[in-house]
C-alpha cells in the first residue's frame, strides 16, 4: 500500500488543502485544525450548521498564520495572535483560546452569516484526546473534533460507492475530511490494523471515526443530502453510530508524503 493523498484543514470546518508532503507533530500534522470559529459565546460554529463554511478556504502560512479565503473573495492574512487575552471557548477539553481579532471576526462573520470569531490553539498540549475516541494517558490533539488524524482508505471509499444507489452522485474522499488516505486493498481491512508505518512515521489506531451528517454536504456544490449516511446506516452501523475511517495518533514525529510506503503491524 502506499500513501495516496495528504490533507490539512488550517480552519477547523473551513475547506482543506491537499499538500505533497507534511510534517507530523504529536498533536497531528503541522498546521492542521490549530484555528477554529466560535461564536459570541465561544461555542464552536461549524459545517453541521453552516454549510458554506466549507466554501472558504484557509492557507497555512510559514509562521503559523493563515490566509483566508474564498471563491469570490480577496484573500485576508491573519497573523498568530500571540499578544492577545485567552478567551473562553466551547471545544471540548480545550478550555480557552486566543482570539485573532476584529479583521478576521468581521471577515468571517459576514460570509458565514452570522457573529462570530476567529480563535487559535497556542499549546495542544492542553488538549487530551478522550478514552472514549482511543485516547491513552499522553496523548494529545489539536482542534479535530475526535484524534489527532483521520486515515480513510480508496478501497472502502470504492466499496461504499458500489452499495449507493446508482441514482445518487459519486461519494467524493473530500466528505470525509481525512488527514491521509490510502489506496488499500480490502474494503474496511483499516478497522483491524493495529499500528501503521507511514514514511517511517509510526500511528497507533485509535479507533474508527463516526461519521455526522456533515458528510452528507457535498464539497463542490455545498447542498446536503442523504448520502453517505444513508448508506453507510445500512451496511456500516455499529453501536448505534455509522463508520467510515480511523482514528490515529502518532508514536514519533517525522515527516511523510504522498507516495511513502504503508505498513501495517
Amino acid at each position: 500500500m502506499q500513501l495516496t493523498r495528504v490533507r490539512l484543514y488550517p480552519v477547523k470546518s473551513l475547506g482543506g488543502l491537499d499538500v505533497r508532503s507534511a510534517r507530523v507533530e504529536p498533536w497531528g500534522l503541522a498546521a492542521d485544525r490549530r484555528w477554529a470559529v466560535v461564536d459570541d459565546t465561544g461555542r464552536t460554529v461549524t459545517a453541521r450548521e453552516r454549510n458554506q463554511m466549507l466554501g472558504l478556504t484557509a492557507e497555512p502560512l510559514a509562521d503559523g498564520g493563515v490566509l483566508l479565503g474564498g471563491a469570490t473573495s480577496a484573500p485576508l492574512r491573519i497573523d498568530v495572535p500571540t499578544d492577545a487575552a485567552p478567551v473562553a471557548v466551547g471545544v471540548s477539553r480545550q478550555g480557552t483560546a486566543l482570539p485573532a481579532g476584529a479583521e478576521a471576526d468581521d471577515w468571517l462573520s459576514e460570509r458565514i452569516g452570522q457573529s462570530v470569531r476567529l480563535v487559535w490553539q497556542p499549546d495542544p498540549t492542553v488538549r487530551p484526546v478522550s478514552a472514549e475516541h482511543g485516547g491513552l494517558e499522553g496523548d494529545h490533539m489539536s482542534l479535530a473534533d475526535a484524534a489527532p488524524l483521520l486515515l480513510t482508505t480508496e478501497a472502502s471509499l470504492a466499496a461504499l460507492n458500489a452499495w449507493t444507489d446508482e441514482s445518487a452522485p459519486e461519494l467524493d474522499m473530500l466528505r470525509f475530511r481525512p488527514n491521509l488516505v490510502v489506496d488499500g486493498d480490502e474494503p474496511f481491512a483499516e478497522d483491524d490494523w493495529g499500528f501503521v508505518t507511514i514514511g517511517g512515521v509510526r500511528f497507533r489506531n485509535a479507533g474508527g471515526c463516526d461519521r455526522c451528517m456533515m458528510t452528507g454536504i457535498d464539497p463542490f456544490t455545498l447542498q446536503r443530502g442523504l448520502e453517505p449516511i444513508r448508506t453507510l446506516s445500512k451496511h456500516r452501523r455499529r453501536d448505534g453510530k455509522t463508520w467510515f475511517g480511523v482514528l490515529l495518533v502518532p508514536q514519533n514525529l517525522g515527516e511523510l508524503a504522498v507516495g511513502d510506503a504503508v505498513t501495517i503491524d
